[in-house]
């Protein structure tokens, strides 16, 4: 597979990042919402695919990237560079949790590590792309209940076996469950992940839905298909 996915808006080189583009990062990108986001960001970038999304589909926002990855960054700024969105989007090459950050914003969304507790990946820069501990997650927490607007929203990608975890870290952050996405593979399979929406606002009903991403093996469903048709060329 080359480095370089060509979308129907813009195109992602993925050189020199240790996530590459991936099922999450797309449905995260297509699905997040927020109403009439002036101010987005987009915590651990990566290639920078789910930030060129957002700012493809939301054409006042400002979009900041935040990206710990040196490497990862510089590719992420180069496909930013290149986009037709260039002046509305934004690298910051830091640790979240080291960045002095200042602004507020509308919508924060995140594919971030996630196999807490398994056996680490040797590749040292793979492991901090796809593993971390619950204290990356309190932090995340404790960051967006400081900088999201007071009727902003987190919306994030994760396995469904942290959803407690989360729920309770939001908590303990006032912030607040507001929605939910189940996905699965299959119609009759068991959901894989969740985007989860929070909110500093309790809802009177928490949303929840499901997303099908195959109707059978090798065939996008009609919804996944709906959903990227803004963004891939096959569809």
């Amino acid at each position: 597979m080359g480095s370089i996915f060509q979308f129907k808006q813009f195109q992602v080189d993925q050189k020199d990042c240790p996530m590459r583009i991936n099922t999450d990062g797309v449905i995260l990108g297509a699905f997040a919402s927020a109403k009439n986001p002036q101010q987005i960001l987009d915590i651990g970038t990566g290639t920078g695919v789910i930030a060129l999304m957002l700012a493809q589909r939301f054409e006042e926002a400002k979009v900041v990237a935040v990206e710990i990855d040196k490497l990862a960054a510089q590719t992420a700024q180069e496909n930013f560079s290149v986009s037709p969105f260039a002046k509305r989007l934004s690298l910051v090459n830091s640790d979240i949790f080291l960045w002095n950050c200042t602004e507020s914003f509308d919508l924060i969304v995140s594919n971030p590590p996630f196999y807490i507790n398994s056996l680490h990946n040797p590749d040292e820069r793979k492991k901090t792309a796809k593993h971390t501990d619950t204290t990356f997650f309190e932090g995340l927490m404790l960051f967006v209940s400081q900088r999201l607007n007071r009727e902003g929203k987190l919306q994030i990608i994760v396995p469904v076996e942290l959803k407690e975890f989360l729920v309770g870290s939001a908590l303990r952050n006032e912030l607040h469950l507001l929605e939910e996405l189940k996905i699965h593979s299959f119609d009759d399979a068991e959901a894989i992940r969740l985007v989860l929406t929070f909110g500093k606002q309790e809802g009177a009903d928490k949303a929840t839905e499901r997303f099908v991403i195959y109707k059978e093996r090798a065939e996008h469903s009609d919804a996944y298909r709906e959903l990227l048709k803004p963004f891939f060329l096959a569809f």
